[in-house]
């Protein structure tokens, strides 16, 4: 039983392997052979495909976690940052009212 569209495996008159037919599976009747060879070769090439895909997911998702560890560091790091600055300028501020009690009450 062939299907439409099959003819000799090698076209006689140029001596080259026929293209492979894309059909759409709920429009075309498929035989149960024919659904069921659909199905092996899908899962093959998913088989396939499937430790790439892992590896790039683990990738990816490293690299997001990188990045959202990154920017909470530089927040905790900058927000400590802030808290130095107010501390040294209370201090500054406290080293200017003993400079001015000091000049005053000479």
């Amino acid at each position: 039983m062939a299907a439409s569209g099959a003819g000799d495996p090698l076209d006689a008159k140029r001596g080259e392997a026929p293209f492979a037919q894309r059909i759409h599976p709920t429009r075309e009747k498929l035989t149960p052979e024919q659904s069921y060879s659909m199905r092996r070769a899908q899962l093959a090439q998913w088989q396939k495909v499937l430790p790439q895909r892992r590896t790039r997911n683990i990738v990816t998702g490293l690299g997001v976690g990188a990045l959202v560890l990154a920017i909470y560091g530089y927040t905790i790091y900058s927000i400590s940052q802030e808290r130095f600055l107010d501390e040294l300028e209370d201090e500054a501020k406290a080293a200017r009212a003993r400079a001015l009690a000091r000049a005053s009450g000479s």
